[in-house]
């Protein structure tokens, strides 16, 4: 039901705002308990997604075989195991200061209230995008206990970083949302444009890393880091297109992980040689 890949996503943005933030690394015990609240509040946000979709993913025959619809898992243990991934998680913010813990039900309420955004509205794929982005600005609060406005653009890259490969994802779904009436941008606009806003999401994202890189006074490294996320988006829009969406897998779940990591890397790297 939940698979590593879901946490790798976001998390090594996470880490990103918190070394931005320590200017180095932080302690072992803050990074402990970010990595904690990271895989955590995404363990919750996937199970809750499962579970409050299980009805719909039933009916798509892309989905019919996961957990809860083959009956491998039962609705009450999926719901248990929410619980306990939220109570973690509390328990992970009271552990990094006064300022996360207070802002800890916000957070729960952004990563959450996602699972019922195709119901509602055509731009859940951009709430998708929040409830990842808000990762490094967490994580920024976590080693200071403030915010400082500046990784709020590391938080809105990662909107629509998210953002646009979710509009990709999509795509899969497009005959399917439309026969029973979920929104998306593929369902409003058709696979062709989906795919040009996914493509103005990604090269907003990138001038979004280009600006942090700036703000921040990092150096060619971190920028070559941009350079080789731009290489691999790049790559992920050759490799599927509307006509062929049989890679998108590929695309979603080893490229996506790969760019986070990519990212982290070289920025760690500009960071540490700089101190």
């Amino acid at each position: 039901m939940i698979k590593w890949e879901h946490s790798v996503f976001a998390l090594p943005f996470a880490l990103t705002g918190a070394v931005l933030a320590a200017r180095g690394w932080p302690t072992l015990r803050v990074l402990g308990w970010i990595v904690v609240c990271m895989v955590t509040a995404r363990s919750a946000a996937m199970a809750f997604n499962r579970l409050v979709d299980a009805r719909l993913d039933a009916a798509n025959p892309r989905t019919a075989m996961r957990a809860l619809p083959a009956g491998a898992l039962s609705s009450g243990f999926v719901g248990g195991f929410v619980a306990v991934s939220v109570m973690v998680f509390v328990l992970g913010a009271a552990m990094l200061n006064r300022l996360t813990l207070e802002l800890a039900p916000l957070a729960l309420g952004v990563v959450l209230v996602y699972s019922y955004m195709k119901r509602v509205t055509r731009w859940s794929h951009v709430v998708l995008g929040l409830a990842l982005g808000i990762a490094p600005s967490a994580a920024w609060i976590a080693v200071r206990g403030s915010l400082d406005w500046r990784i709020v653009v590391l938080t809105v890259a990662v909107l629509l970083w998210v953002g646009g490969f979710d509009v990709l994802y999509a795509c899969q779904d497009f005959e399917h949302d439309r026969a029973v009436g979920l929104n998306s941008m593929p369902q409003a606009f058709g696979l062709v444009p989906a795919f040009w806003i996914a493509r103005a999401m990604h090269v907003g994202m990138l001038l979004m890393l280009c600006w942090l890189v700036i703000l921040f006074g990092l150096g060619k490294v971190a920028m070559l880091g941009v350079a080789v996320v731009a290489i691999l988006l790049l790559y992920e829009h050759l490799i599927v297109s509307p006509k062929d969406l049989r890679r998108m897998n590929a695309a979603f779940f080893t490229l996506n992980g790969v760019i986070s990591v990519v990212f982290f890397v070289f920025i760690a790297l500009d960071v540490l040689t700089k101190r």
